[in-house]
């Protein structure tokens, strides 16, 4: 799912692992930022498909960054209200959710 200033209806695999690996801040000239869950079924399964890690390999990884200074954490929620919600309210803010979740007031990306 994305905020409404997120250009575009869908987004690469390529292009969606950059932005959770924090490579890519941009997507169609708007800035975007990632936003994770903080655990579940849902989560494993993204993590796997899209990222190629597993969380705690993603969680060390995001902790590199901010001990070199290269990065901060991305913001983590803990239910899929609480993701659609800020993604909502959120410029630019991509993140995922289970497909029974409600997502009215953000955009479903198409992952190709």
């Amino acid at each position: 799912i994305a905020n409404d200033s997120v250009a575009g209806s869908s987004i690469s695999s390529g292009d969606l692992k950059a932005v959770f690996l924090l490579d890519k801040d941009s997507l169609g000239g708007g800035h975007v930022q990632p936003v994770l869950s903080k655990g579940g079924a849902v989560h494993e399964v993204f993590l796997k498909e899209y990222i190629g890690r597993n969380d705690s390999a993603l969680q060390a990884f995001y902790r590199s960054l901010v001990f070199t200074g290269k990065g901060s954490m991305p913001k983590a929620l803990g239910s899929d209200a609480e993701v659609v919600a800020y993604v909502s309210k959120t410029k630019g803010a991509i993140g995922y959710v289970s497909s029974e979740a409600s997502t009215e007031g953000v955009k479903s990306l198409q992952v190709k």
